[in-house]
Order: C-alpha cells, then structure tokens, then sequence
C-alpha cells in the first residue's frame, strides 16, 4: 500500500460470496490490506444484488461496493484442472484465506483447510457457514435471514404482541457476522506473532445470531419466566415504550425511575407526580395503560424536535426511529466518518459506510471503488509468478476468464445454487 497502516502487508485471499466474508476482508482492507477477491467466471451473484425485487433499487451496485471496496478481482474457475495451479500459489502467497463454500462442495475443489494447510502452515483459514460445522443440519445453505435471524430466536423476539413474526432487514444478520470473523481472523494473527503457527478459526451465521440473542437465550437457559410480549398500549412499563410526536416521528424512550420527576416536569405534567394512580410503584403497574395514554397524548402534541431538546436537557435516554433516507442526513454520521467518500464507483454513489472499528491515530485506507470481474487477473498472476505465455494458457483452458462482467440475468441464475453465508 502506499501509505504505512496496520495490516500493509497482510495478504488476503477472498474466496466468499455475497455478504459476511466479503465483510470481513473489507474491515482487514480499511486497514491496510492488500485483497484478492477470487471470483467464478459469472461473478459473485451479489455484484447484481441492487436488481433482486426484495432489495432497494437502484442503477449502481451500492452492495457490490459495500461488500467488495479496495479489493482486486481474478476471475478463477475452480472446477478447471488448471486452477489448481492458482490456487496452490493464492495459498502460498496468502496469509488469511476466507472461504464460505458448502463443505461438500469444497472437498471436491481441494479447498478444505486440509488440502491449503498443507501448502501453507502460516496460513489463518477462516471459515464461515450458516448452521456450523457440525450437527445435523450443518449442510443445509444458510442466509441471514434463516440462519441469523430465524433460527437463533431473534426474530420470535423482534415483534409486538399478537404481531407474526416479519421480515428482517437483509444483510443485517451478515454484518455482524462480518465483523465476528474479522475477530476470529485477528485473534489468528495475534497468535501466529506469538507461536509462528497458522490457524483454522470459524463462525457461522447461526452462532452470531445467538450471541446476539444471548440476554434472552441465556434467561432460557437459567429457566427464566418470559414476561408478556411487548405490547405498546399495555407495556411493562410506559416508561419503556416506542411513542409518536406530532410530526409522525416514532421515537423509543427509557426513562430510568430516579428521572420520572425530571421528565413530567419538563413535560409540563407535573400533576402526574401527586396523581394516586401514579403515587407508588403498586398503583403505577396497575395504571400503566393509562399512563401510556398520557404519554401518548402529551408526546402526541409536540413536534420531535421539541422533545429532542426536552430529553436533552434532562439527560434522558432515547431514540428518533429513522428511515434510511433520513439516517444519510444524520450530522452524526460524518462527524464520526460511519459514512465517508467512496472513489471511482461512478454513478450517483459517492459515499459508502465505512466498518465500525476505528483506532485513535490510525486513518484508514480511503474507500476504492470494488472491482470489475476479473479486472486484476493478470496483474495478480503476475505477482504469483505466471508468465504471459502460463496466463494464456490458463486462460485458453477456461481456468481464468476474461475480464467483463456477466449479465444480471446469467449471475441471478446462480443464486438458488449458492450459499449466503
């Protein structure tokens, strides 16, 4: 890399597709590292994510960029005999190896940890699949959607009283899990300084999804007795509840009790302090519906902005729920660089959203723009050490494409036979 960063130096190997370890080699790139993104002759399928119905529309790929920013392209075929080749030498030059192919599937391409230990002791193997390694689902293919959210117990969590379960936002469950691999890849690294050893480290969409559910997955483990389901007009507490301005702004309140006084004072409410039906917490659990009414009326007559300065000044803990057109306006965002430039991408998309890790002292590498399919594969085989005349001859074997990108139509034709971990 041009300028010195932590990881500058450290050689990354893509192998994954669509989401989470694509997102984690991001995180090592905005650091410093130098990726290579090993793609088949169609492409990764979520280069046309941005034209699947589910997924906000749009003419740029602003996934592909997300997910794939600072990384360089080959275009590999691995069912190729003469992608072997390429890969023992990837292997060889590699210090992290990310993979996410079906195990099954990764037997017969030679990719298992292994088949590319073998050729490279230092090598940090980082394995990501939906349900785990083991178990008796451990083949089935995985999304965040499943995986993540389903099967782990959030999304029986995320919902209202009476309400079914509902759709989660897409690639939320993957991001996490991202950042859960970038872990395990460091934690791999921290430990070869010590011991000069590589290492296989893994996580899995499910695992990541029950971490993230733990509180309430650890409450089962211990037994626990689960309240009722949130419901807004009869919560556990109004105190605790999502409440609309006058604007149409819902926002999510917690009041801790030693501020209730603070907050109905600010309010203008300060009769609720001597009402009897609030005088103790006996009474106020048995009144809570009709607290929320108040609340909800009082709220209700006040634009967000108001409120924004009431909480404020009170110190209480709260939160504007926005749309995501609204949370790129958000000032917060670029004062803390969680949205920066992205160079090159072209189009309307000038900005991207950097990975959550920042280090006091340490910039990291501006955001490029992803790669073309197969835009690199030259250049990368030249640094592996093929000759011009090997790269032809790969190339007129099949085991290399040429550079391009497919159409939307023929990488769509790929997704049902892939895994989204």
């Amino acid at each position: 890399m041009a300028n010195e960063n932590i990881f500058s130096g450290l050689k990354v190997v893509d192998l994954s597709s669509f989401i989470a370890g694509p997102g984690a080699a991001v995180i090592l790139s905005d650091f410093g590292a130098d990726v290579i993104k090993v793609e088949p002759p169609h492409g990764d399928p979520w280069r046309h994510g941005h034209t699947t119905p589910i997924q906000p529309h749009a003419e740029d790929p602003y996934q592909w960029h997300l997910a794939n920013r600072n990384k360089r392209s080959i275009a590999l075929d691995l069912k190729s005999p003469g992608a072997q080749q390429v890969l023992f030498e990837l292997a060889n030059w590699a210090d992290v190896f990310i993979v996410n192919t079906p195990h099954h599937a990764r037997k017969k391409l030679k990719l298992e940890y292994e088949d590319v230990a073998g050729w490279n002791p230092r090598l940090i193997y980082a394995d990501l699949t939906g349900f785990g390694e083991n178990g008796p689902d451990a083949n089935l293919p995985g999304f965040d959607l499943t995986s993540f959210w389903a099967r782990s117990g959030l999304l029986s969590l995320t919902r209202d009283a009476g309400a079914p379960p509902t759709w989660p936002v897409s690639g939320s469950g993957d991001n996490a899990t991202a950042v859960g691999l970038y872990s395990a890849i460091v934690t791999a690294l921290y430990r070869r300084e010590r011991t000069g050893k590589g290492a296989y480290v893994t996580t899995s969409l499910l695992a990541e999804g029950v971490w993230s559910a733990s509180v309430s997955v650890q409450a089962a483990l211990a037994g626990a007795k689960f309240p009722p389901m949130h419901d807004r007009k009869h919560p556990a507490s109004a105190a605790m509840n999502v409440y609309r301005a006058a604007d149409g702004t819902w926002f999510v309140l917690v009041i801790p009790p030693d501020r209730f006084a603070a907050v109905a004072n600010a309010m203008g409410r300060s009769d609720l302090l001597t009402d009897p039906r609030f005088s103790d917490p006996t009474q106020v659990l048995a009144n809570m519906p009709q607290l929320t009414a108040i609340f909800d009326e009082a709220f209700g007559a006040q634009p967000m902005a108001h409120w924004h300065s009431v909480f404020a000044d009170v110190n209480v803990t709260f939160g504007e729920v926005r749309g995501p057109q609204e949370v790129i306006n958000d000032p917060q965002l670029t004062a803390n660089e969680i949205i920066v430039p992205l160079e090159g991408a072209g189009g309307k998309l000038t900005s991207t959203i950097s990975s959550p890790i920042q280090m006091h002292g340490i910039a990291k590498v501006p955001a490029r723009r992803a790669p073309g399919l197969g835009e690199h594969t030259d250049e990368v085989l030249g640094v592996l050490g093929f000759d011009a005349r090997s790269i032809e001859s790969l190339r007129e074997s099949g085991a290399i494409a040429a550079p391009g990108s497919p159409t939307a139509a023929q990488v769509q034709r790929q997704i049902p036979e892939r895994s989204k971990q």
